[in-house]
């Protein structure tokens, strides 16, 4: 057992029995990694993540990863849903390094908390391939990942002192556009499989439209919903949409359905219904938002 045997999180406690030595979130582990003068290897996720599952099956539950972590790092547990603040700032991290984020999350910090890789779900090959890089760049280039760890926060912090103007005409247009570019007028959506809801470009789309009449954002708005309904990613027995679908026709859905994930959907199909007044959309809206959502 590692200290997570004393938390009180549904997520850490499913962690407790791997053989990582892992540590909450809190002065001790980083005062442990000051003593000891290692970096901090820190995963974010919870309790019902699918790919959280897996990685910890394929790597957290495995004695080599273990064997690796243990060796040349502290690490640390966090839930994301016990501390939303700790993962705000790691993934904003995630997001500025890799163009995207996800969990499980994945960071790499120095002593004092700042970050200098981070990623998502690696498989363990992957994850033991990163592990050996950065400890390797520790002992050899220490300065290097330190510097690069200030970089990024620097940059962090630049990005929330910022105040963004107000949204332009012009930048409103070229968002249109953007969109239009990756739209699949065959089965609706943004982009290749996997594809997800992104509801809030659809409630972009649906206000544009309306606002400046334009047919090609009102197609965009209304095709890709209805496909969504008909396909599989929602749950036309129970209610509320899957997280995303694994491939291009919305028909293969990732059997996790997410609180969070059908929030923007039911405000999406609401704003559709009242632009249309089509009732397909107002029975969606009303299925997703009043069936009890919980893991598929």
């Amino acid at each position: 057992m590692n200290e997570l045997q004393h938390e009180k999180s549904p997520y850490l406690l499913q962690h407790a029995g791997n053989p990582v030595r892992w540590r909450p979130w809190g002065p001790s582990a980083f005062d442990a990694a000051l003593r000891e003068n290692k970096p901090v290897f820190l995963s974010v996720g919870y309790s019902t993540c699918h790919w959280c599952h897996v990685m910890a099956h394929e790597s957290f539950e495995d004695e080599a990863v273990a064997e690796a972590i243990n060796r040349d790092y502290i690490p640390i547990k966090v839930d994301r849903e016990e501390r939303p603040d700790v993962d705000a700032v790691y993934m904003a991290a995630c997001v500025a390094l890799n163009g995207s984020g996800g969990w499980p999350l994945t960071v790499l910090l120095t002593p004092q908390g700042k970050p200098f890789r981070a990623g998502t779900y690696l498989p363990k090959k992957q994850l033991l391939s990163l592990l050996e890089q950065a400890s390797t760049l520790w002992h050899e280039n220490r300065r290097g990942v330190l510097q690069a760890g200030e970089l990024l926060t620097e940059h962090l912090q630049k990005e929330r002192e910022s105040e963004p103007d107000a949204p332009s005409r012009e930048l409103a247009e070229t968002a249109a556009a953007q969109l239009a570019r990756s739209f699949d007028a065959a089965w609706g959506g943004f982009g290749p499989a996997p594809k997800f809801p992104t509801p809030h470009n659809l409630l972009f789309l649906l206000r544009y439209a309306r606002l400046t009449g334009d047919d090609e954002a009102r197609n965009m708005a209304e095709r890709t919903p209805e496909h969504m309904y008909r396909g599989g990613i929602f749950d036309h027995i129970g209610g509320g949409f899957c997280r995303y679908s694994t491939d291009g026709k919305w028909l293969v859905p990732h059997f996790e359905k997410m609180l969070y994930d059908n929030a923007l959907p039911a405000l999406a199909y609401t704003e559709a219904y009242e632009h249309t007044r089509r009732p397909i959309w107002r029975k969606i809206a009303r299925r997703t938002a009043s069936r009890r959502l919980r893991s598929c």
